[in-house]
């Protein structure tokens, strides 16, 4: 799909899930024939013409200005992760897409998870494939499988892919649904910088087509960046453990995050669990 018809799909997207009442609009009490606020009621909070918004959510209207941008971001009631995916649509034209070579892992990233020997740690790429993992990383995400799995491109693990299709993986999470919604609303962020990735578009159609539950996610286009969150794990080996993971951007890499997870804070039985793995690994 175009940049334009990932702009439309947002708006509409957007605009379906506020009410009226809302945006301080009378609630109607008849049955309205559309989910949400109407394009017209948009186009009207926003200040432009309902036939130029229907033109930007039908793709046919492309380089709004920032100011539109704007009205429209305070019409649709957009956050800041929001707006900023919404500039990211409306500011790209359609490029020819490309197959990219693998990405490579960069040494400096390497060097720093194999140096916190205790700390369950992994390289990220920015489709979600795992470029390396330390020993306790392993042990901890994804004991099930080959550990040497990151050092081929072509065998490398994509979390985003085990977490809707690996029981194991599914069964690690007790909020399952809720880790599901922050990794999918992360790779929305990254579909929109990277719109021409055909390897990207290829995980998105492959999800798509094998998980219900990840083409409903994708298409409420809700967005948010993957940052420090807590998790209640059931793992296999150890048990119940609660973690909080924290996800890096370096400087010299910035198409790769780091991920370190440690026990949450006060945690005691969490912390011994995760030095039970590094022991075990």
């Amino acid at each position: 799909m175009g940049v334009t018809g990932q702009l439309g799909e947002f708006l509409r997207a957007r605009r379906s899930r506020l009410r009226p009442e809302d945006v301080g609009l009378p609630a109607f009490p008849e049955r309205r024939r559309v989910s949400g606020l109407r394009r017209e009621e948009i186009a009207h909070l926003a200040g432009v013409s309902p036939s130029y918004y229907t033109r930007l959510e039908q793709g046919h209207a492309v380089n709004a200005s920032e100011e539109v941008l704007n009205a429209l971001a305070g019409a649709l009631h957009l956050d800041p992760h929001e707006r900023s995916h919404l500039r990211e649509l409306a500011g790209r034209r359609p490029r020819t897409s490309c197959r990219p070579a693998p990405e490579r892992l960069h040494p400096m990233n390497r060097a720093l998870i194999d140096s916190l020997r205790d700390v369950p740690a992994l390289v990220l790429g920015r489709r979600t494939d795992v470029l390396a993992w330390n020993g306790p990383g392993h042990a901890l995400l994804a004991g099930h499988t080959d550990p040497t799995a990151p050092e081929r491109a072509a065998d490398r693990p994509n979390l985003t892919r085990m977490l809707f299709l690996d029981p194991h993986t599914r069964e690690l999470y007790a909020d399952w649904p809720r880790k599901a919604r922050a990794v999918v609303g992360n790779l929305r962020l990254v579909a929109g910088r990277h719109p021409d990735d055909a390897l990207l578009a290829g995980l998105i159609g492959e999800l798509s087509m094998k998980s219900p539950e990840f083409a409903e996610l994708w298409g409420d286009h809700r967005v948010r960046p993957c940052e420090g969150e807590g998790h209640e794990l059931h793992h296999p080996l150890v048990g119940p453990l609660a973690v909080t993971q924290h996800s890096l951007m370096p400087p010299h890499s910035p198409q790769q995050s780091v991920v370190l997870i440690t026990a949450a804070t006060g945690d005691d039985a969490a912390r011994h669990a995760l030095e039970l793995l590094a022991r075990t690994d």
